[in-house]
């Protein structure tokens, strides 16, 4: 029998130039579309046919990769219609075969086998149309330079309805053909085909499943921990990772089941997990960046769909408003996850903010939805220890919270004795929640805490006390006047501690405008000068309950006390972890100098009574 040769309408070698480089991010996707082509055919067979037998079987050695199915098979009309036809609609020539069944599978963006051109050197179908049993067998026949022919063969060339494909490798694409490569990446893609396809890699082996059925999602279990278990087996195959929990991705009315795997490890929010999507079975994408919230990082996902449209290429999701849905429902699917966790297993709660706290506090800065579902739950560093806002809210309406963890961890014991409420927002995001705090409970009141709300909760000394003690606090006052800080007197506990420094922002943002000035030129000290406010200043407060503070003040040489409340001072502001300034640097060796020569010159007088 002749054959004629005809021509692509398209140059081939630029399609697969444009396929290879600009379309697709892999050859590997050759085998999906034959996975592809062999499921559209079947699944037309099945509705020609519900009692054929459906076979879809792989194979590779040699450099050439072959698969065969038991599917619609194709007539010679078709074979120049549907196999080298660029951009044909399904639609032309009436809505039957499997030009209608593609389209109710990935949708047919003309392509279709020539895709496999970009590993392919030459390409060789044979088929047999299930639609009219008299019809011959039909070759077609293509090569890379852009040619294929078409004959019919004897009838016995094959006998059953079906179609068989080979693929014969182009130089520097062997690698895409290797048996092990072609079994990875056929598994890969088509495990959740709705037909068993196997795989042969002949030598007497036995031909192997590609395809695992049900979804482990979907099958059943006998407890719900085997079900645990064995989800935490998958996400460890597919993702490599052993997940904290698994969150049941089940909508229904918009044709989605699936899991997804929370993170064992923090990862950051700024990251773009790359879930897997399936479309009625075929992998789509193992990177799909755009189907939860971006709040959602703390979970990688795996599901099968009908509804989502997938892109050109065939490797990503479109971007419209039924994503944007599916996006929203799946995202309240992860929220009803964690609300379900708050509510009656806290432990597990605790588990997964233990190490996703920092992802989730950043997140929900800029979720409100977020913000009011997690923030009672999130721990925080206060005064009466590690715990929720939930719980430090309950003892405390007015929350106050330091901006460093040095001046909490300072003020914290003094505050928890004196009943005042104060959180350690010196760590990431911290200080922003606690801003946003009001605005999901509307009860509490939050402010930042000043040198003021702290010495107003400590105990007043009386005012005979006051009195009595008025010249050494003026001779304190004095002293410190030159390093901007006042000198108040109270009684608190603990008794161990002489002596407590206060400051808040703008006492520091004061105290930088005065370091400034200092060092600035006439121009800049104009300017900085006339800046000068009404900020309210650091206080250094004596604990009038310590022994120590109560022999200093009862010192009769004046220019030692002054030295002594230098040292305290000092020793308060290195309490506090904040940053010397060279006055206070100079301030700290003066008042160290000064104690040792008062007490070397105190045994001096001693040992020599002349």
């Amino acid at each position: 029998m002749t054959s004629t040769p005809h021509s692509f309408q398209v140059d081939l070698r630029g399609l697969v130039d444009l396929l290879s480089h600009h379309l697709y991010s892999s050859p590997r996707v050759y085998v999906r579309e034959l996975l592809q082509n062999a499921v559209d055919a079947v699944t037309a067979r099945q509705a020609l046919d519900p009692e054929a037998e459906i076979r879809i079987r792989l194979s590779a050695s040699g450099g050439r990769v072959t698969i065969e199915d038991s599917g619609i098979g194709l007539t010679a009309d078709e074979a120049h219609s549907l196999l080298a036809t660029i951009g044909r609609s399904s639609k032309r020539g009436g809505e039957h075969g499997l030009e209608a069944t593609r389209r109710e599978f990935l949708g047919q963006f003309g392509i279709g086998l020539l895709a496999c051109f970009v590993v392919a050197r030459r390409i060789r179908v044979v088929t047999r149309s299930a639609r009219d049993p008299r019809a011959a067998p039909v070759e077609w026949l293509a090569t890379d330079d852009g040619s294929y022919t078409v004959r019919e063969l004897p009838h016995d060339a094959r006998t059953q309805p079906g179609t068989t494909v080979v693929l014969e490798a182009r130089p520097g694409a062997a690698e895409w053909t290797v048996p092990a490569k072609v079994e990875e990446l056929a598994r890969d893609y088509g495990s959740l085909l709705p037909y068993d396809i196997t795989f042969d890699e002949g030598e007497g082996e036995a031909p192997r499943s590609l395809t695992d059925l049900p979804a482990v999602w979907d099958r059943s279990f006998p407890t719900p921990a085997s079900r645990r278990v064995a989800l935490a087996g998958h996400c460890s195959r597919l993702f490599g990772f052993t997940p904290l929990d698994s969150i049941d991705l089940d909508l229904p009315v918009a044709g989605v089941r699936g899991v997804a795997y929370v993170l064992p490890e923090p990862t950051s929010p700024a990251h773009r997990a790359g879930h897997r999507v399936h479309l009625k079975g075929m992998l789509l994408t193992d990177r799909a960046d755009t189907l939860l919230p971006d709040w959602a990082f703390f979970v990688r996902a795996v599901l099968d769909t009908d509804t989502l449209r997938p892109t050109a290429s065939r490797e990503n999701l479109y971007e419209d408003e039924t994503l944007a849905a599916v996006r929203d429902a799946l995202g309240a699917r992860i929220r009803g996850w964690l609300a379900k966790l708050a509510a009656s297993d806290p432990e597990r709660l605790a588990a997964f903010l233990r190490v996703h706290h920092l992802g989730v506090k950043s997140m929900a800065r800029h979720d409100s939805e977020l913000l009011g579902l997690m923030l009672p739950w999130l721990p925080f560093e206060t005064s009466d220890g590690p715990m929720s806002l939930e719980q430090f809210a309950a003892a405390h309406t007015d929350l106050h919270f330091t901006r460093t963890v040095e001046e909490f961890r300072q003020i914290a014991p003094i505050a928890a004795a004196h009943g005042l409420g104060v959180i350690n927002a010196g760590y990431t995001y911290d200080a922003d929640l606690l801003e946003l705090l009001p605005s999901v409970r509307p009860e509490l009141k939050v402010t930042e805490l000043d040198a003021g709300a702290v010495t107003e909760r400590l105990d007043p000394v009386t005012t005979a006390a006051e009195l009595e003690l008025a010249p050494f606090l003026a001779t304190a006052r004095t002293r410190l006047e030159p390093q901007s800080c006042d000198v108040v007197l109270r009684a608190f506990q603990p008794v161990a501690v002489p002596a407590l420094y206060l400051d808040d922002r703008q006492a520091r943002q004061e105290r930088d405008r005065t370091a400034a000035l200092e060092s600035a030129d006439s121009l800049w000290s104009g300017i900085l000068g006339a800046l000068r406010g009404s900020a309210p200043r650091a206080r250094l407060v004596l604990n009038h309950n310590n022994p120590l503070i109560r022999r200093i003040s009862a010192l009769s040489d004046e220019a030692l006390t002054g030295t002594a409340i230098e040292s305290l001072y000092g020793q308060a502001l290195l309490m506090s972890q904040r940053p010397l300034r060279p006055a206070d640097s100079t301030l700290l060796n003066r008042a160290f100098l000064g104690l040792l020569e008062w007490a070397t010159h105190s045994t001096d007088t001693q040992e020599d009574p002349k």
